[in-house]
């Protein structure tokens, strides 16, 4: 419990004045770097505090320069605040429309140009966010998804949703697999509890969408990777 009230607390009490001064800069200036760059420095310090620590490997397999997918799978509510900060530069992330409704964190989100999805499946809401992706990486952004769609309820990776690789093919971005473990330990689905220890983020080799004749093999290599990166029992 102390480690959730420590998580809690350092985001609350330190984003508090970074919302006041940024939020407005954001707004003013049309740049909400300094906004995004102050929140991974506040989650940096609240897993520090927590005694959450994060090993990363394969950074220097991320393309300079370049805007690229990232896809990772997905274990635990920790995945994307022990994510986001190790990425190089700045990204926007597919989210559940309805984090854009939390007063100021929302708005926040939005400012950051995060990418809503609608989990109603219509294929209108769909294409809007992939559009809204491609409009995110033509700025020179990164774009981050997980790409089971949803947590894993036991660790195990999940069959992969397709919206990411139509995205893939009509953007032409590279594409970094990521494997992401030892979260599930330190906060399961459906609990709110937090524990401190060690979360393991792997990035692989990019991978081109022109490589690959289609998105079912594009779909096939990243999975391939991500497997690689896991703990063989989470492999599916």
């Amino acid at each position: 419990m102390l480690t959730t009230l420590t998580l809690v607390a350092t985001i609350m009490i330190a984003g508090a004045p970074a919302a006041v001064v940024f939020i407005p800069f954001a707004m003013l200036t049309g740049n909400a770097t300094p906004l995004y760059n102050v929140s991974m420095g506040i989650v940096r310090l609240a897993f520090r505090l927590a005694r959450i620590r994060v090993a990363v490997e394969g950074l220097e397999r991320v393309p300079a320069h370049t805007a690229c997918i990232f896809m990772a799978n997905h274990v635990s509510n920790l995945d994307p605040p022990a994510l986001f900060p190790h990425i190089p530069g700045r990204t926007s992330a597919f989210l559940k429309s309805s984090l854009m409704k939390i007063p100021v964190l929302g708005y926040g989100l939005k400012l950051g140009e995060f990418v809503p999805v609608n989990r109603e499946g219509r294929v209108g809401s769909a294409i809007e966010s992939v559009a809204a992706a491609r409009r995110v990486l033509a700025k020179g952004f990164h774009i981050t998804t997980f790409v089971e769609g949803t947590r894993s309820q036991d660790g195990r990776m999940l069959p992969f949703k397709k919206g990411p690789f139509y995205l893939a093919n009509e953007a032409g971005a590279p594409c970094v697999p990521v494997s992401i473990f030892g979260t599930e330990t330190m906060m399961a689905k459906g609990s709110m509890r937090v524990k401190p220890g060690m979360a393991h983020i792997v990035f692989h080799e990019p991978l081109d969408p022109a490589d690959f004749a289609s998105r079912e093999e594009l779909m096939d290599a990243v999975r391939a990777s991500i497997a690689a990166g896991l703990p063989e029992w989470m492999r599916g």
